[in-house]
């Protein structure tokens, strides 16, 4: 490796992500969405008849639904236009199946994923990586250990042809069916990539599992799908950071997350997500938590043009138990729109939000919530706290929870805080020799704590430097 290279790993993180890359493609596809572009992906995958029929319905879904346009305070899309997207980029590289040594990769996509710092995270805290490169993943790799226990780590498009019948089984049936939502439809007809977790019964990963998604060329999308199984009485904790440089043409990302957690499993699911300013970061993300079963969402989002992103998690089992952390930035010309979604549909369910928000320069976070406390889920409790900090009177900060409880029987509360940076505050840390630009970093750092203090430390320190930079309006 390079000095170069190890100086930007270790100093310099603006430049690890804001580089770009020339990049030959084996396959690329014309721009938008049609019956032909939908055969030609799945022919070149060479997918199961199946899963070409599941692409087309969920083609024919998203051609008859209207783009979302009409929820109160909701993200521009005016600028997105899918007929100017591409939506499926093969890169060059000799083995589809991604290979399991980094040194085997093209020089410059090696070169990428060293600049990102992926595979020293790899050595140094990690069960598994994959890492996907446009629209198809080039390196996976297990730790030995955990596969003689049974536990599969693969991308996708591997786990269609080995391991159908639970792909069948899980893959936007019931967690997140096309019908859903109409980017939820594009991605079931374009999906391309992303992760199968499949975890055994009483079986625990001591070491995260990571996948990193880099969309690399100018105005292309990307449509990662994930797929998480968690027998019962196991646990896992996936990292999902994603990242892509700027362009001046928008590029899309619309990935699909589907986590299923059994009987007294336990999954925390954790993403920090970089997106350059020209994307439109359109997501849906579903978990269905089953008796005792417990799922944990800790969401980072800063960086894209717009971001609708909205975590959602069904507790259909007895006892079942939700928490969500998520922290939001947006600066000039941003507005990210993020938020959870909570389904109580048994008894004795409970559910934690937390929510945190920062806006500079203009730009404008939203909060926008959804808990759904059906009839007969007694016993059940949900805690909803939003909290805003904005840097100026330009910037702005909304929160929009709806809460609808069918059950008399419930514990409910919910707490939201805006404000600003206080002169005194400030003040006070330069009393204690800091400068200006040093405490609003300081004041910054400890108002995302519950955030960081969920993720490994090399990602706090990640996420804390990222978020530094835009503060800074360092990241495109």
């Amino acid at each position: 490796m390079s000095s170069e290279q190890d100086h930007l790993k270790d100093t310099d993180t603006e430049a690890r992500f804001e580089f770009k890359k020339d990049q030959n493609a084996a396959v690329k596809s014309e721009k938008g969405l049609t019956e032909e572009i939908i055969r030609m992906i799945s022919e070149d995958k060479d997918e199961p008849d199946w899963m070409l029929e599941r692409r087309l319905r969920a083609l024919k879904q998203y051609q008859n639904m209207p783009m979302p346009t009409d929820w109160p305070g909701q993200p521009d899309l005016s600028g997105l236009d899918i007929e100017e997207i591409v939506p499926y980029i093969r890169p060059d590289v000799d083995k589809r199946e991604g290979v399991d040594d980094w040194d085997e990769l093209p020089d410059e996509i090696q070169d990428t994923f060293d600049k990102l710092g992926i595979p020293e995270a790899e050595k140094k805290a990690l069960s598994g990586v994959g890492a996907q490169y446009e629209s198809e993943v080039v390196y996976q790799n297990m730790q030995e250990q955990w596969e003689e226990k049974g536990v599969i780590f693969m991308n996708m498009d591997e786990a269609v042809q080995e391991h159908p019948d639970l792909v069948k089984e899980h893959f936007m049936t019931t967690c997140v069916p096309p019908s859903d939502n109409k980017f939820a439809a594009l991605h079931g007809a374009v999906w391309s990539g992303g992760s199968f977790v499949y975890v055994p019964e009483d079986v625990t990963v001591e070491m995260p599992v990571q996948a990193y998604f880099r969309m690399n060329s100018e105005g292309m999308g990307q449509f990662e799908h994930t797929l998480i199984i968690a027998e019962p009485g196991s646990e896992v904790h996936y990292i999902e950071g994603c990242s892509a440089p700027k362009y001046g043409t928008h590029n899309l990302h619309s990935g699909g997350v589907e986590v299923f957690v059994k009987e007294d499993a336990h999954v925390q699911y954790s993403t920090v997500q970089n997106w350059s300013k020209n994307t439109f970061n359109l997501n849906t993300k579903r978990a269905i938590v089953e008796e005792n079963g417990t799922m944990e969402w800790v969401s980072g989002s800063m960086g894209s043009k717009a971001t609708m992103l909205y975590p959602c998690s069904i507790l259909k089992g007895r006892g079942a138990t939700d928490t969500h952390i998520t922290i939001a930035f947006a600066g000039e010309g941003q507005d990210i729109d993020t938020g959870a979604k909570v389904y109580h549909n048994a008894p004795d369910t409970s559910s934690t939000i937390e929510s945190k928000s920062i806006s500079k320069d203009g730009g404008r976070t939203n909060y926008r919530g959804l808990v759904h406390i059906a009839d007969g889920a007694e016993n059940s409790s949900t805690a909803v706290e939003c909290d805003a900090l904005m840097f100026d009177n330009e910037s702005t900060s909304d929160t929009m929870p709806y809460m609808e409880i069918e059950e008399s029987k419930v514990d409910v509360a919910h707490e939201a805080t805006v404000g600003k940076i206080g002169d005194e505050d400030i003040f006070y840390l330069q009393s204690r020799g800091l400068d200006d630009d040093d405490a609003k970093k300081m004041i910054v750092a400890g108002f995302i704590e519950p955030i960081t203090e969920e993720l490994p430390i090399e990602y706090a320190v990640e996420l804390n430097r990222l978020i530094e930079l835009e503060m800074e309006g360092s990241l495109g």
